[in-house]
């Protein structure tokens, strides 16, 4: 497959537009099973609150993968992402009521050689950044 976004077609600040991801309890027990992680912190209210959270919260990997999903999905390839990191900053608790959300946008940092692009990418849930130092390579068409 290859990626849809062309590289001619892309230039340094150019704004990729947010989308919402909602997280929800049942989305955080799947993650669980498919991550093997099944610390309670992620599950179980009670646990999370006896520990001093506000309430469970998403698995931190959880917020990447949200992130690197908008990027694949922009591109229109997950084979185009060469290389991807983050930095946790923060969490993003999930309420008994599924309100919880994830709204990741991006940006055009950088034209590199090979038609590969930096896109810096914001998450922020509930006002507050999630991610930090979010950057993803993409080698377009």
């Amino acid at each position: 497959m290859t990626a849809t976004v062309k590289y001619d077609e892309v230039e340094v600040g150019q704004e990729i537009p947010a989308r919402t991801y909602p997280v929800r309890r049942v989305d955080l027990v799947k993650y669980a099973g498919a991550s093997g992680d099944f610390n309670p912190i992620h599950w179980n209210e009670t646990f999370a609150k006896s520990v001093g959270l506000p309430d469970i919260i998403a698995h931190g990997m959880f917020t990447m993968a949200e992130a690197g999903r908008f990027v694949t999905d922009w591109a229109g390839d997950p084979g185009a992402v060469v290389d991807y990191g983050v930095r946790f900053s923060s969490m993003v608790v999930v309420p008994d009521d599924d309100s919880a959300e994830i709204v990741i946008s991006g940006k055009i940092e950088e034209k590199l050689d090979d038609n590969a692009v930096v896109v810096a990418l914001t998450a922020r849930s509930a006002g507050e950044k999630v991610l930090t130092r979010a950057k993803a390579t993409v080698r377009l068409a």
